[in-house]
């Protein structure tokens, strides 16, 4: 699929993703929804300040509407809200679901993280990621 950035002027659309979820983290979240009894629940995605290197990805279920900043995605008969203001942070980000011997769970492949601290918790942006376009 091709994705085009809208002009910046433009309200993000949450008609054209600008994230992306494999089927496996889908079907990951699904069995999460089903072990907690919340089988209608959506994910929510999206990041915030802290930790060593300066992010944190946040995903986390949620049964409520989505918040009035939140762009909502289907990805194989699965809600997503992605948090509007994270999307300077991980647009253009694949979530898959990984299962190895150091970790189990969702993990953002994020064109936009310039690095991540040695547990791979949290992360820094790209500084181009986080300056206004000078495009205009």
């Amino acid at each position: 699929m091709t994705q085009t950035s809208p002009s910046p002027t433009e309200p993000p659309r949450a008609d054209v993703p600008r994230i992306q979820v494999t089927a496996e983290a889908v079907e990951w979240v699904k069995k999460r929804r089903d072990r907690l009894k919340q089988p209608n629940a959506a994910l929510r995605v999206g990041v915030k300040g802290g930790g060593c290197a300066g992010y944190t990805y946040i995903t986390e279920l949620t049964e409520e509407p989505p918040k009035a900043r939140e762009l909502v995605y289907q990805f194989h008969g699965l809600s997503v809200y992605v948090d509007s203001r994270s999307l300077a942070f991980i647009e253009g980000s694949v979530i898959d679901a990984k299962n190895t011997l150091m970790f189990q769970g969702l993990k953002f492949d994020n064109p936009l993280e310039e690095k991540s601290c040695g547990c791979g918790a949290t992360f820094s942006v790209k500084t181009s990621a986080t300056e206004p376009s000078s495009e205009g």
